[in-house]
């Protein structure tokens, strides 16, 4: 198959804002009955087209920093602003149309279903956005073998490898034509040489399909090839 032939949310980048946080500020309270500020401000934009690192140390409130943008978590102020839309005064279900319909997320560990086939796990949340089985396989088989792995299809994730298995997980991220991918330490559990090869392919897909993309990474070569980082450092976001 060539280069870019699957089509994400407007190949061509035009750089339009896909995610903006406002003074997001995130805390938890403590048994001594004080409250633990894990951040303190995070202010971030990402466009159409850019990978972003985040990075920090163990512990800086990366993942919960990823948490809040997904509106997985609720922040303790500010405001986050998915493809325009503003999202603190949005109910259960509003919230969950944006996470279904314009961002994609990847973990450190891939968390495919492991009773269906590598795409069956790429159909699935297409079926969940309203698709049939019908029009959502050819997107599931196009995407897989733009990861390369056209010829695992029926593979369920128990006989493929660490690699092949974030691959598939990568390739359901897109799925659904998100504007916005977010990304906990996708490479982690990799090898340095399968990491390489996942990070390059997920660099592809997001340049090629326009989709903004913010990773969290301990792997500072890996945050280097991206098109910028920014560092959670004593709690308030900066650029690295």
């Amino acid at each position: 198959m060539s280069r870019g032939q699957v089509k994400g949310p407007g190949h061509a980048q035009n750089g339009s804002i896909v995610l903006e946080l406002n003074g997001i500020q995130q805390s938890f309270p403590q048994a001594d009955g004080g409250r633990l500020d894990v951040i303190k401000r995070a202010d971030l934009t990402l466009r159409r087209g850019e990978m972003v690192a985040l990075i920090g140390p163990s512990g800086s409130g990366k993942s919960t920093l990823l948490h809040i943008t997904g509106m997985l978590e609720k922040p303790a102020a500010g405001e986050i602003v998915i493809d325009g839309e503003a999202t603190a005064d949005l109910g259960d279900d509003a919230k969950t149309r944006i996470r279904r319909e314009k961002m994609g997320f990847v973990y450190q560990y891939h968390h495919l279903l492991p009773e269906f086939s590598a795409i069956e796990n790429v159909i699935i949340p297409q079926m969940i956005a309203g698709k049939s089985r019908r029009e959502a396989e050819p997107r599931a088989r196009e995407l897989l073998e733009r990861v390369g792995l056209g010829g695992r299809l029926q593979h369920r994730p128990g006989k493929l490898s660490g690699g092949e298995q974030q691959r598939v997980a990568i390739a359901r991220a897109l799925a659904n034509s998100p504007k916005l991918i977010l990304a906990d330490e996708p490479t982690g559990n990799l090898d340095h040489n399968t990491s390489d090869g996942v990070f390059a392919m997920l660099s592809d897909l997001v340049h090629d399909f326009g989709v903004a993309a913010l990773i969290a990474t301990h792997n500072l070569e890996i945050a280097q090839r991206m098109d910028r980082a920014v560092t959670l450092r004593d709690g308030e976001l900066v650029a690295a």
